[in-house]
């Protein structure tokens, strides 16, 4: 998430009520999350496993809650819990805005698309030309969708990441405050549901297909051309390749790779990066072929038994 002008490390510290360590007019671009962070950016941390790889990231400011050395060239927020000040900051630059009307005035609609009834489009969502979303679609504000979209009835796009952090009095939401952006000639199903990004953007580009009954997860890009069976449930933070196919009830654990032009079998569990070019099957997901194999031995096991009891 950018800031809409660039602000100094004294007033981000004068929003979240924190100490710093860095020049008054340090300059703050924006925030992010790490996997997404650039030079100007703000990243938060709170756990001392994460410190170094906090420190020393792309991001010039570090949110931490513990008083360390600040690497050169950047610059320091020190708090109690940074995991508070970060939601209180998104609150200031991306604060929710009460709708108003079914469709917002706000939305930017473009030539020959149609918007059937009962759809809720939010706060300056931009929708490209000749685009089809069917009823009781909800796109929740600042979601971009290109040229030639078309979304199935019940489907919502900008839902809230899941992200929480467990306190002793429950679970505190990170709040999220990035988009969903939707290349041109992306057909999604009915059912489905897009996360946005926490401060950056889940994105499904150019040509890509969801069937019915898709999750998506934040901050999780999609490439071109990619075929998604239903039922399928994608975690934050994942990379699917261009022309990749997922079909049915293919689950995939967050921060993770698949490349280009890979196949993945049907009710099949990734929970680690996968190559391109290949077939894979089974949870943990492996080369199809090998994996069949392996299923057709332990069928022999009963056999093989009988055989040692004889």
């Amino acid at each position: 998430m950018k800031f809409p002008s660039p602000y100094t490390l004294n007033q981000i510290a004068t929003i979240i009520n924190a100490e710093y360590v860095g020049h008054d007019d340090f300059p703050v671009l924006g925030m992010n999350e790490i996997h997404v962070v650039e030079k100007g950016d703000i990243v938060f941390v709170d756990h001392p496993k994460y410190y170094d790889k906090a420190l020393n990231c792309a991001a010039s400011i570090v949110l931490i809650n513990k008083k360390v050395d600040c690497p050169e060239g950047k610059a320091l927020l020190i708090s109690d819990d940074p995991f508070r000040d970060f939601n209180i900051l998104t609150l200031f630059f991306k604060p929710f805005i009460k709708a108003q009307n079914n469709i917002s005035s706000s939305a930017r609609i473009g030539k020959e698309t149609v918007i059937q009834p009962n759809c809720f489009i939010g706060n300056n969502v931009v929708i490209g030309d000749n685009c089809l979303i069917h009823s009781n679609v909800s796109i929740y504000d600042n979601c971009v969708i290109g040229n030639n979209v078309t979304i199935h009835s019940g489907s919502v796009l900008g839902s809230d990441a899941f992200y929480y952090k467990k306190r002793p009095e429950g679970y505190d939401k990170l709040i999220s405050g990035g988009r969903v952006v939707i290349g041109d000639n992306v057909d999604i199903g009915a059912l489905c549901t897009i996360d946005k990004g926490v401060t950056g953007d889940t994105t499904i580009k150019k040509g890509t297909k969801l069937d019915n009954q898709v999750q998506v997860g934040h901050d999780t890009v999609i490439g071109e051309k990619c075929l998604i069976a239903s039922q399928t449930g994608i975690a934050g933070c994942v990379i699917i390749e261009d022309e990749v196919t997922l079909w049915g009830q293919v689950g995939i654990t967050s921060a993770v790779t698949i490349g280009k032009k890979a196949v993945v079998l049907a009710q099949t569990g990734v929970s680690k990066s996968l190559e391109g070019g290949a077939y894979y099957f089974g949870s943990p997901a492996e080369e199809s072929r090998e994996k069949l194999k392996q299923l057709a031995y332990v069928k022999q096991i009963p056999f093989i038994l009988k055989k040692l009891e004889k």
